[in-house]
């Protein structure tokens, strides 16, 4: 398996490339953020190590544009021992991992294992159908170049419907979600949010994503609308 470490900081870099390839990895390694980003852009890696602050392009910038170009290798960051909101950001970002500076290499070892049998899927930070997108960090939505307001509900079931859209979803599947598992309120509470996602995302824009299949429940186009 090919991983690709970038890290600045040579001593390290060299001792992950040692020990991971000890553990039978072939290891690339890139020092600033513009090496590695543009060897993640042409070499098929299994995994990619990623520290935050690097020369030339951050790890938060390496990791959102390698998401929005479709290339969903799994990504562990490393992130500073205090870094509490860089594992929040990297994480929003697209990552699938991170681990804490100074980091056990037996640990680093298995959460990369981990994510190699979870192989590569697509994992998009901002969810998009069509025009319509949803970046659910930023709780921010638009449709095409207009931003809509939605409330925190609205946007959690905007967020069901983009996760599974192209499927059908029956009401208690996104009362489960959307609300949670023990809800005893009246069930027509999805039929009220979703005329309210259509009231602000569809209706003003001459648009139709959300699908009503009457006895099955409700689906998003793919395509959004």
């Amino acid at each position: 398996m090919r991983i690709l470490v970038v890290e600045d900081e040579r001593l390290l870099a060299a001792g992950l490339r040692n020990g991971l390839g000890a553990e039978g990895f072939a290891v690339d390694v890139a020092l600033d953020g513009t090496d590695g980003l543009w060897m993640a852009r042409e070499n098929p890696y299994d995994a990619i190590v990623l520290d935050i602050m690097l020369p030339g392009v951050s790890g938060y910038a390496i990791c959102a544009t390698l998401r929005s170009e479709g290339i969903w290798v799994p990504i562990i960051m490393l992130t500073a021992k205090d870094g509490e909101w860089d594992e929040v950001e990297g994480l929003d970002a697209g990552a699938d991992d991170y681990v804490t500076k100074p980091f056990s290499h037996a640990v680093l070892v298995a959460r990369i294992r981990a994510q190699l049998r979870r192989g590569a899927h697509e994992r998009p930070s901002v969810l998009e159908a069509g025009d319509l997108r949803l970046d659910p960090a930023a709780r921010r939505v638009w449709r095409g170049e207009v931003e809509v307001g939605l409330t925190a509900r609205e946007l959690a079931l905007l967020e069901f419907l983009l996760r599974r859209r192209g499927e059908v979803v029956s009401k208690r599947e996104i009362l489960e979600h959307v609300w949670d598992y023990d809800f005893e309120g009246d069930r027509n509470i999805v039929e009220v949010y979703v005329r309210h996602l259509r009231n602000k995302l569809d209706r003003p824009f001459n648009r139709m994503a959300i699908e009503t299949l009457r006895g099955a429940g409700y689906r998003l186009a793919e395509n959004g609308g």
